[in-house]
């Protein structure tokens, strides 16, 4: 079977030891060089990377049905069970229309308070002058909103350990990459020791939140009794805590720790583009000195569109795999049985066909109009089809208000001789944090 254009190797490993370097380069390097569908292998693994934003929808939407999650999505059940992230099929969609209802418009009216709170007790933390490791404070806010808003918990204060347990967990997320490594997770010594004592320090917050709601009885109006109290309408059947923990979890990690970074590097992005971050004071100003609410949300238009060119430029979710169980026609190309095929925003967000100047921030490239001359998948920082995330909503007005919230009050800058870097492991983070001076505005 003739096979599309690609780097090759004829080592064991493929191209694996290149791609673990730094895999969003990769993808952005191979897709330059071969075209809008590249072939290679990443150990015994057959992958198609795939750049053209028909195609994309194809795999996304359109055929949506003839693809299992890949496997590197598979690897993280170790961590994240069945949950929306990892799991397939029927289950998978009977899940998700239990959630759903939890990201109504109407429950998100009620989470922005809670957003805003947070992100106004945040900026009182900081003086002026001061050097704060903006990521790590990032990650600390977002943490504190899912907690509240989600399953009306206060776990901030927990934020250095569950960070640390995260962190722990999400450096072996390469190696798990590597067939048969997904059970080292449970061998009792050495990096899998660490491992295992990291999910059991996320395990006890989680399972302490459903075990409290249990307790009470009483419907919080958050998520989580929601997902407690379900009933599958096919079914008759309630989540068990397992599904439920699965679900939490999912929730808590990917929830916080895709916005901590999109607002990261939307802080950094504005700290190096000063007429960016002008035109954003003057929007936020003309709220007259009141904290960002809900009903703002139309006003902070430019706000939005710094949140969406920053997630072009460093997409939390930087890359999205399939696995094709059967022969999958992909444009010109037949893609075997048991391939992968990987579509990575972080290439296609970068390519000079539909973003000129791609390496430019201009936020105005997300004026409706704009908006308008590009094809949809172009730009895909949630994915696609069914399995879009859930949270996306939920994600769009955090972002959005706690930039807001933040911008009134401060500027950043970046310190000298801070590196910036990136790591994509699961998302995509700055490698060496974001230590910023923070200047209080007038």
């Amino acid at each position: 079977m003739e096979r599309p254009p690609g780097p090759r190797s004829r080592s064991p490993l493929g191209l694996l030891p290149e791609f673990r370097k730094g895999p969003n380069l990769f993808f952005e390097r191979v897709a330059r060089e071969y075209g809008d569908v590249v072939y290679f292998r990443l150990g015994v693994q057959r992958t198609y990377l795939v750049s053209d934003p028909e195609l994309i929808r194809g795999v996304l939407v359109t055929d949506q049905r003839r693809f299992v999650k890949s496997h590197a999505l598979h690897r993280l059940k170790i961590l994240l069970g069945e949950g929306l992230l990892t799991s397939d099929g029927e289950f998978h969609l009977r899940q998700r229309r239990l959630s759903q209802p939890g990201f109504h418009r109407e429950r998100l009216a009620g989470y922005a308070a809670a957003m805003v709170r947070r992100a106004v007790a945040a900026r009182e933390r900081w003086r002026d002058g001061e050097t704060v490791d903006l990521h790590r404070e990032m990650m600390r806010l977002t943490l504190g909103i899912v907690g509240e808003t989600l399953f009306s918990a206060d776990v901030e204060g927990e934020a250095e350990e569950i960070g640390a347990a995260l962190n722990d967990i999400l450096a072996q997320f390469h190696t798990l990459l590597i067939p048969g490594t997904q059970y080292l997770g449970w061998l009792p010594f050495g990096s899998a020791k660490v491992f295992q004592r990291a999910l059991e320090r996320l395990n006890r917050t989680v399972y302490r939140i459903i075990g409290e709601h249990r307790a009470s009885g009483a419907d919080q109006g958050d998520l989580l009794s929601m997902l407690l109290e379900a009933v599958d309408e096919e079914t008759g059947e309630r989540m068990s805590d397992r599904q439920v923990r699965d679900e939490a979890m999912t929730l808590m990690l990917a929830g916080h720790e895709t916005t901590a970074n999109a607002l990261t590097w939307s802080f950094y992005l504005l700290s190096q583009n000063p007429e960016c971050e002008r035109r954003l004071h003057e929007e936020v100003d003309g709220l007259g000195g009141r904290a960002p609410g809900f009903e703002d949300l139309p006003r902070l238009g430019y706000a939005e569109m710094v949140l969406a060119e920053a997630m072009r430029l460093y997409p939390p979710a930087w890359s999205i795999g399939r696995l094709s169980p059967g022969e999958y026609r992909l444009g010109e190309w037949t893609v075997p049985a048991g391939s992968v095929i990987a579509m990575s925003q972080w290439a296609v967000h970068r390519d000079a066909r539909w973003w000129p100047e791609p390496e430019r921030f201009v936020p105005e490239r997300f004026a409706a109009e704009e908006r308008e001359k590009r094809p949809k998948f172009a730009y895909f920082p949630f994915g696609g089809g069914t399995r879009q995330c859930i949270g996306e909503r939920f994600a769009w007005m955090e972002g959005t208000l706690v930039l807001a919230a933040i911008a009134q009050k401060w500027r950043t800058r970046l310190v000298d001789g801070q590196k910036v870097e990136t790591e994509a492991r699961v998302t995509l983070r700055p490698r060496w944090g974001m230590g910023m001076k923070m200047e209080e505005r007038e």
